[in-house]
């Protein structure tokens, strides 16, 4: 869960994140506010997130100012120790204010959702 809250570090795991900046953080000093800047070649756009953390156990996010592109995105990180290691569930949803085909779509939601396991896992590793 370290390395999800440390926003300011995303550009360096999280594929298309080129900024991460935390605008506010709760009574906790976990991040409940955070403006990203997205350059995914046809997808590029700034948007502010809201954060509500359960401990180390999990983290769910939704759009608290949309960009021009994206207009919602929603999603969570929840996490479980098994002794050996920690599986991570991630959901992702994302609804752009341009149109595009539901295929393609789901294809982009697929491929942010793979990048961001295997850039978690690799960070995570290398610590």
């Amino acid at each position: 869960m370290a390395v999800i809250a440390d926003f300011p570090s995303y550009p360096e795991w999280a594929g298309s994140i080129k900024s991460a900046e935390v605008l506010s953080t709760g009574a906790d000093g976990r991040a409940q506010t955070v403006r990203f800047v997205l350059d995914a070649g046809m997808i590029s756009d700034s948007y502010t997130l809201s954060y509500t953390w359960q401990g180390d156990e999990a983290v769910s996010w939704q759009v608290a100012e949309p960009g021009k592109m994206v207009a919602d995105l929603r999603g969570s990180y929840l996490l479980a120790d098994r002794g050996s290691g920690t599986d991570v569930t991630y959901e992702l949803t994302v609804d752009l204010s341009v149109p595009m085909i539901g295929m393609i779509k789901r294809k982009a939601e697929k491929v942010i959702v793979d990048t961001a396991l295997k850039g978690l896992k690799k960070r995570v590793e290398g610590r």
